[in-house]
């Protein structure tokens, strides 16, 4: 019994298996004269890859993680920003998050 336990703990544990990616700074343009910075703002979305090939939100998760960053904070636009990625696999399913970090520009 205590070998069917370890079997399938091992058997889950290669079933499923995550990553997260680096973090890449996205070149912009500085914060402008008449722009004023609303300090550090973040947004999160994720997409989902099913039976390996049916996207679910997968093409718009990039920019929902942007416009989330940018209404959370009231903002305009974002600078200095920054994303990353983690992943999550399963049998039938594929799961994608992406994150955007930034500093919140608004008009003065």
């Amino acid at each position: 019994m205590k070998i069917m336990g370890v079997l399938l703990g091992t058997a889950l544990l290669f079933s499923t298996a995550a990553c997260h990616s680096t973090q890449v700074k996205i070149p912009t343009a500085p914060i402008g004269p008449n722009e004023k910075s609303l300090g550090q703002t973040e947004g999160v979305s994720s997409g989902k890859l099913l039976f390996f090939f049916i996207p679910i939100n997968q093409n718009e998760r990039f920019e929902n993680a942007y416009k989330q960053a940018v209404q959370k904070a009231g903002a305009t636009r974002l600078t200095d920003i920054t994303i990353s990625e983690r992943w999550w696999w399963g049998y039938v399913i594929n799961g994608y998050v992406f994150k955007v970090q930034g500093t919140a520009v608004a008009e003065k």
